[in-house]
């Protein structure tokens, strides 16, 4: 009995931890989904199990592809309502981990691509100003290297 309830805690353990997307992974679709609406559609699929309390990283992602989600249909009242929609979700998220580089990053390349009329800017300077402070303690060589280009590319 001992034996049984050790195995099935170990498979549903691989269950759940194989549903889990490698972030690698989550950036390289977000980068795809703002040219392929399958790929965007996609993606908020795959993460729609995240949320602020279990990883605020992927619920971001989420609400950044839901934000994308935007350029793909046609309607200004659709436009608007998934680009509020996917708003919400990042703003929940860096709310819920505001120390999370990744989670300001992404806020931050949205604030500087959105159009002004949608009033998205107003954390752009401090998102800014963190990242750059952040940039040289973060592990993760990929993401600085993909923070660094981006900086060096939007600098003003």
């Amino acid at each position: 009995m001992k034996y049984s309830l050790c195995f099935l805690f170990v498979f549903y353990s691989a269950i759940v931890f194989a549903n889990v997307p490698v972030i690698k992974d989550v950036r390289i679709m977000l980068h795809n989904a703002t040219s392929n609406e399958q790929t965007c559609t996609k993606m908020i699929s795959l993460l729609l199990p995240f949320n602020e309390t279990n990883n605020p990283l992927f619920l971001g992602y989420r609400g950044g592809a839901t934000m994308v989600m935007a350029k793909h249909v046609v309607n200004p009242f659709s436009k608007l309502s998934y680009f509020k929609k996917g708003k919400q979700m990042l703003e929940s998220a860096i709310k819920a981990d505001h120390t999370n580089v990744e989670l300001r990053f992404l806020r931050y390349t949205i604030q500087t691509n959105v159009p002004g009329f949608l009033n998205y800017t107003s954390e752009k300077n401090l998102d800014r100003t963190f990242i750059s402070q952040s940039l040289p303690k973060l592990k993760d060589q990929e993401l600085k290297k993909i923070i660094s280009e981006f900086l060096l590319k939007h600098s003003k």
